[in-house]
């Protein structure tokens, strides 16, 4: 293995390890979770802006457009396609939906969780070569899965976990700290 391929590794291994606990003012990181339900009007708002007072307070105001249309289509997808599992819905109850944060010096970490524990359909290549799709009209490009795709594109990480007693959250990772390797644009 090369010394870069050995590096960005190493880069990789020590931003998972931090993706499982929730940071420490001590280190310069900060933790927030927001909840929010499906059937108020403006949840995808109220996530937007909350994602970008969060972020411009803790320093982390250069990923915050980014960072803002991701959780927008994350939050998106939930009050559009989430189904309750049988176990976690409430008659007559809203769909519950938690905003995620953690910012460490040198990663932001969004997740987006949900009560529906089927598994996002995460895009795995290209629809279209890159080349290609600027000279695509919109009629041609797909009716669903775009927000994940966009997440994808301006993320550095996008994956999913299924939740203890059912759910799922979708995560993110922006790297912060400018050595590493970002998102192709």
């Amino acid at each position: 293995m090369d010394a870069g391929k050995a590096k960005r590794l190493a880069s990789e291994l020590d931003a998972y390890a931090h993706w499982f606990v929730a940071p420490d003012p001590s280190s310069a990181g900060h933790f927030l979770t927001l909840t929010l339900f499906a059937e108020c009007g403006n949840t995808a708002r109220v996530a937007r802006d909350q994602t970008a007072e969060f972020l411009r307070g803790t320093g982390a105001g250069d990923v915050v457009d980014d960072a803002r249309l991701v959780v927008s289509e994350l939050v998106g997808n939930v009050v559009n396609h989430a189904v309750p599992d049988r176990d976690l819905a409430r008659p007559g109850g809203c769909r519950r939906i938690d905003v995620i944060f953690k910012v460490w010096p040198k990663w932001l970490f969004i997740g987006v969780a949900d009560e529906d524990s089927t598994p996002p359909l995460l895009p795995v290549g290209e629809t279209f070569s890159p080349g290609l799709v600027g000279e695509l009209s919109e009629a041609v490009l797909p009716d669903s899965g775009r927000g994940l795709l966009i997440a994808q594109r301006l993320a550095t990480a996008v994956w999913w976990t299924p939740g203890d007693g059912g759910g799922k959250t979708v995560w993110c990772r922006f790297d912060l700290d400018g050595e590493a390797e970002h998102r192709p644009r």
